[in-house]
């Protein structure tokens, strides 16, 4: 009996080796495992080198997966974990995927946020990295948002946040990414937490002013202690509205705004100010450091020494209802 051989048209033979071929890709594809995360981040500080190599290409392939235990593992004793990891995690920074930019940034901001340590310090330095290489989009997004961008000398600015400003405390992360400011001002803009921790970030800050931005004393120290370089000038809001030579008795006035609390009472060019309630005031920086104890709204009463039409000195006291930044 002739056994009949059965003929495939040659489609089917090309989609039978097509499904074959696609068979070994489609598993390759497959997402890995945690527990074969979890290894690879084990071999992180593995004796051989060519192990330690490996794992970091495989954690670095594993995309997203991998940023929570890499981030995690950074946290930990092993120095040599802990910088691979973070390295690992700057290399993500740059990657095209925006899920996973996204997520290795809050990973990183996550440990240069957290205790002080080796961590820390390597997250600052990845994140410093990345942040230069995107100063131009972050001033042109916190233009967008309605902040003052001024130029200053040598080559730095002064950003000035007022009430033009409409970014929320996310967007505030933009600011470290600028080159060269070196002023800031928050001028009637409230801070929350998350705010706090963006404007740290920051590097190279000569000065900071936290005008009306709702910060209690604790707060005000923190922002002391991550800025130990700059000055850092905290009111409460109100605000007076002159200008005066600091540092150099006596209070003397030589700028009034228009419009402004001073103004409406009767405040002029010339005046010293000798008092603010009962309290005694030496120079120009006194005073503004008593105005800004008081809230927008609040009444002060400033007893100013005058010289009238006939040349002579005379006191009078003028009750000024604070203005606010804006």
């Amino acid at each position: 009996m002739a056994v009949r051989r059965l003929r495939l048209p040659h489609w089917c033979l090309f989609v039978a080796a097509a499904a074959c071929a696609a068979e070994p890709a489609m598993l390759a594809a497959q997402p890995p495992s945690a527990a074969a995360i979890a290894e690879w981040v084990r071999q992180l500080g593995s004796a051989q080198f060519a192990e330690r190599e490996a794992a970091s290409r495989r954690l670095a392939e594993a995309g997203l997966d991998a940023v929570g235990p890499l981030a995690e593992a950074a946290t930990g004793g092993d120095l040599e974990v802990s910088s691979r990891a973070v390295e690992i995690l700057g290399g993500m920074l740059a990657s095209d995927d925006a899920d996973l930019a996204t997520a290795s940034e809050k990973a990183v901001e996550s440990l240069v946020d957290g205790p002080d340590g080796a961590s820390r310090k390597l997250a600052r330095a990845a994140l410093d990295f990345h942040n230069a290489g995107l100063g131009q989009e972050a001033l042109e997004k916190v233009e967008s948002l309605g902040a003052r961008i001024l130029p200053m000398g040598q080559g730095g600015f002064q950003v000035v946040l007022n009430s033009a400003w409409r970014g929320t405390s996310e967007d505030l992360r933009y600011l470290s990414r600028i080159r060269g400011v070196i002023h800031v001002g928050v001028h009637g803009v409230k801070l929350d937490e998350k705010g706090l921790r963006m404007l740290s970030r920051m590097r190279g800050l000569q000065r900071l002013e936290l005008y009306g931005t709702g910060l209690d004393d604790a707060a005000v120290a923190a922002m002391r202690r991550a800025f130990p370089e700059a000055r850092v000038d905290a009111r409460r809001g109100g605000k007076l509205g002159v200008g005066g030579q600091p540092l150099i008795g006596p209070c003397l006035i030589n700028h009034v705004e228009d419009g402004s609390a001073a103004a409406d009472a009767g405040i002029v060019v010339g005046d010293v100010v000798l008092k603010i309630d009962d309290d005694p005031v030496a120079n120009f920086e006194e005073l503004t450091a008593k105005v800004g104890e008081h809230a927008a709204g609040e009444t002060v009463a400033l007893t100013v020494e005058r010289t009238n039409e006939q040349g002579v000195r005379e006191q009078m006291v003028r009750n000024v209802r604070l203005g606010g930044w804006r």
